[in-house]
């Protein structure tokens, strides 16, 4: 019995580093392109549902759901990124995210087309971004992954929206809690 115990230690030892050190991406599929979040910052995926829109919000707020009593603002991030707008389908998801700003952990729901698969990548197959001048802002993308012959875009999710964008958020947020108070009250 012993010996098997001692068995199970090498095993743990002989773990190979390049395989502790690598990254989990969920990626997913808008317009035809294939991007990766973090998985540690995907709480949950949903299939696309109705959200309550929000008056006076930005073109890009969608609305907001309730999960589980937490109110999560649902972001098209197809309209954040300029891209067409286009009808949702059966295939049309939310990624339920965690993401970190000055004001602490917030969560929010991103839509996007599809959800494709999740990669474990070693950092050295993560490229930089590549300079694209002062005109594009290439801030929220944490680097480029060739995978199985295609190029995957790996966002930085904590940096994908701007401080304006969050503060609409929070705006909206706020709003539907003390539109929910009012009524409860």
């Amino acid at each position: 019995m012993a010996q098997k115990s001692e068995n199970i230690k090498s095993i743990e030892l002989d773990v190979d580093d390049s395989v502790q050190d690598a990254e989990q991406f969920l990626t997913f599929i808008m317009a035809d392109e294939e991007y990766g979040v973090d998985i540690l910052a995907v709480k949950e995926i949903r299939n696309w549902d109705s959200a309550t829109p929000i008056p006076k919000s930005p073109d890009h707020v969608r609305g907001v759901i309730n999960l589980r009593g937490t109110i999560i603002p649902i972001i098209d991030l197809r309209q954040c990124f300029g891209m067409e707008a286009i009808e949702y389908s059966p295939l049309t998801v939310v990624l339920v995210l965690q993401i970190e700003s000055d004001k602490g952990h917030r969560e929010l729901g991103i839509v996007v087309d599809a959800v494709s698969d999740v990669y474990s990548l070693d950092p050295s197959e993560i490229k930089p971004t590549p300079e694209m001048g002062d005109k594009v802002d290439t801030n929220f993308i944490k680097g480029l992954a060739s995978i199985d012959e295609k190029m995957v875009i790996l966002l930085n999710i904590d940096r994908l929206l701007t401080q304006d964008d969050l503060n609409d958020i929070a705006d909206v947020q706020r709003s539907v809690k003390e539109a929910a108070l009012a009524v409860d009250g």
